[in-house]
C-alpha cells in the first residue's frame, strides 16, 4: 500500500512539474554559423557574456532592455546551465573569455564540430497580475556549427552531374583558375569510363580538397563545396568522401570511375541529410549566418563575388526549403544574415556598409516563411573612432596584434551596392584586413563585452519570445 502511494505521489509530482514547465517555460533553439573568418566563436561568447551581465543588472544590451520595458517586462536573472550529460561538445564561453582577456590575448581557432550551450532567462510578467504569477523562463539552446557545412545545403537538390558541371565551370574562371592547374591536368588524363579504382578516386579527392583549401586560405574564397572536405568533423575523411567533379552526360557505365564517384556523391549527400540536416534543422527556431563582408570586399572582386554567391545561395536554400516545408524548416521562425567586423568601418560609412551587405544577400523570404533581417555588428569592438587628417577620409583606430600602439585604419570607399564587374571600384589595390587586438576586458565577463549593434540584433531574434 505504501509503495503504491509512493508511486502515485511520484507520478503526481512529475505531472505537476511538467504542467509548470508548460505554463512557465519556453525553449528557443538558436543555430549560429558563419562563413570562414566571420568571427562566429567570438559572436557566441559575446552573446553569452552580455546576456549573463544583463542578468546581473548591467546595461550591456540597451536595445533589448528598452524593447522589453515598452511592454512592462524585464529580465530578472540569466543563468548558464551546466553541461550535464549532453552528447555534443560544450561551448565553454568562460574559456574563450580567458583567451580574449589574457596577458597575450588571441582570437579563437576555427570551429571544427558541433557544440552547444544553454542559457535560461528569467523574465517577469507584465501588469498588476504579473506580481502574483511566477516568472517566465526562456531557455536559449545555442548550437554552434561550422559554416562550411551549411554550404552543403544546396547540394541536397543537385545531382552529381549538375554539381560537377557547375564546379568545373567555376574552376576555369579566375581566381580559381590560377589554383586549379594540377587538378585540371589530372582530370585531362582520366578515362571517365575506365573501371573504378580507389587509388585514382582518392588521388582526385586529395587534389580537389587541397584546391579548396588554397582557394580559402590564399584568395579568401567562401563558396567551397563540399564543406566537409575542409571541415570533416568527427567522422574524418572516410572513403565516402573520395569523389571529385568529373564531366560527363547521361548515365555512367556500370562499374566505371564516373559511376563510383557519382555513388559516393550521393552517399555523401544522403549522409549530410541524415546525420546533420534532418536531425538538427528540424529543431532550429532561429538561425544566424555570419559573413566577413568587409574582408571579402577588400580582398578584391573575386573574393567578393565568391562570398556574395555563397551567402545568396544559402538564403535561397532557406527560402526553397521553407516553401517545401521540408527538413522541419516550418519551425524556423527567424533568420538573421549578419555582416561582422563593423568596428573596422567608421561610423559615417556604416549605413553604406549595411546597404552593401543587403545587396550581397539579396531579397528573399515569402509569406509563411521565416522572417529575415540583415545587420552589421561587431560582437567584440576592437577599435575607436579616430580623427581624420584635414580633408581626409574617416578612420578608426586599433592596436594591431603584436603591437602596443594604436594605428589608424581606413577601409576606403564602401559602395552602398555591390559594384558591377566592370566598375572602376575593382581597379583599386586589394588588401587584407589588419588583425586588431581585443580590448582590455574582464576575464570573468562581469561587465559584458563592448560591442556594436549586438543589442539590436539580439532584441530582434528574441522579441516574440520575450
Amino acid at each position: 500500500m505504501a509503495a503504491g502511494l509512493g508511486l502515485l505521489g511520484e507520478g503526481l509530482a512529475r505531472l505537476t512539474s511538467e504542467a509548470e514547465r508548460a505554463l512557465n517555460e519556453t525553449t528557443l533553439r538558436i543555430a549560429i554559423t558563419g562563413l570562414s573568418r566571420s568571427g562566429k566563436t567570438v559572436f557566441i561568447t559575446s552573446l553569452i557574456a552580455n546576456l549573463l551581465a544583463l542578468g546581473r543588472g548591467r546595461d550591456t544590451l540597451p536595445a533589448l532592455r528598452r524593447r522589453m520595458a515598452e511592454e512592462g517586462r524585464r529580465i530578472q536573472a540569466v543563468r548558464l546551465e551546466p553541461a550535464g550529460t549532453q552528447a555534443l561538445d560544450w561551448f565553454d564561453a568562460a574559456d574563450k573569455l580567458r583567451d580574449l582577456a589574457g596577458a597575450t590575448p588571441h582570437w579563437p581557432p576555427r570551429t571544427s564540430d558541433l557544440a552547444s550551450a544553454t542559457l535560461t532567462l528569467v523574465v517577469e510578467r507584465p501588469g498588476d497580475w504579473g506580481r502574483w504569477l511566477p516568472a517566465r523562463r526562456v531557455r536559449l539552446e545555442i548550437l554552434d556549427y561550422p559554416g562550411e557545412w551549411l554550404l552543403d545545403l544546396p547540394l541536397l537538390e543537385q545531382s552529381y552531374e549538375e554539381w560537377s558541371a557547375a564546379t568545373l565551370a567555376q574552376l576555369r574562371q579566375p581566381p580559381r583558375a590560377a589554383l586549379a592547374g594540377d587538378f585540371l591536368s589530372f582530370l585531362a588524363g582520366l578515362d571517365r569510363n575506365a573501371p573504378a579504382d580507389d587509388a585514382v578516386a582518392k588521388r582526385g579527392f586529395l587534389l580537389y580538397r587541397d584546391l579548396l583549401a588554397a582557394a580559402r586560405d590564399r584568395h579568401g574564397l567562401r563558396w567551397l563545396q563540399p564543406g566537409r572536405f575542409l571541415v570533416p568533423g568527427p567522422k574524418g575523411e572516410s572513403p565516402m568522401m573520395w569523389f571529385f567533379p568529373l564531366p560527363g552526360q547521361g548515365s555512367p557505365a556500370a562499374g566505371s570511375l564516373r559511376a563510383a564517384l557519382a555513388e559516393r556523391f550521393d552517399a555523401y549527400r544522403d549522409d549530410m541529410r541524415r546525420s546533420y540536416f534532418d536531425p538538427w534543422f528540424a529543431r532550429f527556431d532561429r538561425q544566424v549566418v555570419l559573413v566577413d563582408a568587409l574582408g571579402a570586399l577588400c580582398a578584391g572582386e573575386g573574393a567578393f563575388t565568391d562570398a556574395r554567391q555563397a551567402v545568396a545561395q544559402i538564403a535561397r536554400a532557406y527560402d526553397a526549403r521553407s516553401r517545401s516545408r521540408w527538413l522541419g524548416l516550418r519551425t524556423l521562425r527567424r533568420v538573421a544574415f549578419v555582416a561582422t567586423k563593423a568596428d573596422y568601418v567608421p561610423q559615417a560609412q556604416r549605413g553604406d556598409f549595411l546597404s552593401l551587405f543587403r545587396g550581397m544577400v539579396g531579397t528573399h523570404g515569402h509569406a509563411g516563411g521565416p522572417a529575415m533581417t540583415h545587420a552589421a555588428i561587431a560582437a567584440l569592438r576592437c577599435t575607436e573612432e579616430g580623427e581624420p587628417a584635414p580633408g581626409g577620409a574617416p578612420v578608426v583606430q586599433g592596436v594591431p596584434m603584436g603591437e602596443t600602439r594604436r594605428r589608424p585604419f581606413r577601409p576606403g570607399q564602401i559602395p552602398p551596392q555591390p559594384p558591377a564587374p566592370d566598375d572602376a571600384f575593382w581597379r583599386r589595390p586589394y588588401f587584407e584586413l589588419p588583425v586588431f587586438r581585443p580590448p582590455v576586458i574582464d576575464p570573468d565577463g562581469r561587465e559584458g563585452l563592448p560591442h556594436l549593434e549586438m543589442d539590436r540584433l539580439i532584441a530582434w531574434l528574441l522579441e516574440d519570445a520575450l
